[in-house]
């Protein structure tokens, strides 16, 4: 089985290496592992980075885009896996993931996308927002496309996509600016459903200030709240649930954003 990752980055210097590690480190007898860089014209030192790993890289491509879902979406396009994902360029694989991803999709033929536990963790690699990443977690046991409907608990680093699924769902929405990867999983779900890959965690977003969550989540949550609602119905349960839902993450996260700068 055949593997696709893509990351899209444009000044990333600061944690593209990091990334880039994660994945080259993948490698190994489980199958076959292509790698693409989407790199946006970067003017910082993405591109030594990028040159540095040239031999561990399948495609790099550098050019101006329209973005994040642009550059993916470009990518995807000139990805060849039987397998697809995406991984942002702050954001990391754990150990072994590629493996456990192949043997999830093997066990569930037919699954449109299998999913897993994803940490969160800061700019040094430690783990932050346990809390956050529990509440996810304890959907898990109840996962299924009501579920989904009513509330995103699916962090987009530990997704993987079958490139049967992504042709008939179709490619990312480059109209939306932060909830991309949640309207493209409602999409995806509708061709097999999901499965998820048991513990440990297959991934790490990494939050920080000049993160789309971190800068955007108002945007984020609406964005998400809409997708919902397109896929199950203005006047359905699910879009109840997820407007609930919604503004009580939205309370949260404006009530720590203050307690940072606090005590800042």
């Amino acid at each position: 089985m055949k593997i696709s990752v893509i990351t899209a980055c444009r000044n990333s210097e600061a944690f593209i290496e990091r990334t880039i590690q994660s994945v080259i480190r993948q490698r190994g007898a489980w199958g076959e592992l292509e790698y693409l860089v989407m790199d946006g014209a970067s003017t910082d030192g993405t591109q030594d980075i990028l040159r540095k790993y040239a031999g561990d890289l399948d495609e790099v491509v550098s050019e101006q885009d329209a973005g994040p879902a642009s550059a993916i979406n470009k990518g995807l396009r000139r990805a060849t896996g039987d397998i697809l994902c995406w991984l942002n360029a702050d954001d990391v694989y754990s150990p072994g993931t590629l493996e456990r991803v192949t043997a999830a999709f093997a066990k569930h033929p037919k699954a449109a996308l299998v999913f897993g536990r994803c940490t969160i963790i800061d700019e040094h690699d430690r783990e932050i927002r346990r809390g956050i990443t529990g509440f996810k977690h304890m959907f898990f046991p109840f996962s299924c496309r009501f579920m989904i409907q009513c509330i995103n608990y699916v962090s987009q680093p530990a997704m993987f996509f079958r490139r049967s699924a992504f042709e008939k769902a179709g490619p990312l929405s480059e109209s939306l600016k932060a909830a991309w990867d949640y309207e493209f999983m409602l999409r995806l779900w509708k061709h097999g459903g999901a499965a998820v890959v048991a513990p440990p965690a297959l991934a790490a977003f990494r939050w920080h200030e000049q993160s789309i969550s971190g800068q955007h989540f108002h945007m984020q949550f609406k964005e998400e709240f809409d997708a919902a609602v397109k896929d199950a119905g203005r006047v359905s349960p699910q879009a109840l649930a997820h407007l609930f839902v919604r503004w009580g993450i939205v309370g949260a996260y404006t009530l720590m954003g203050k307690a940072r700068k606090a005590g800042n």
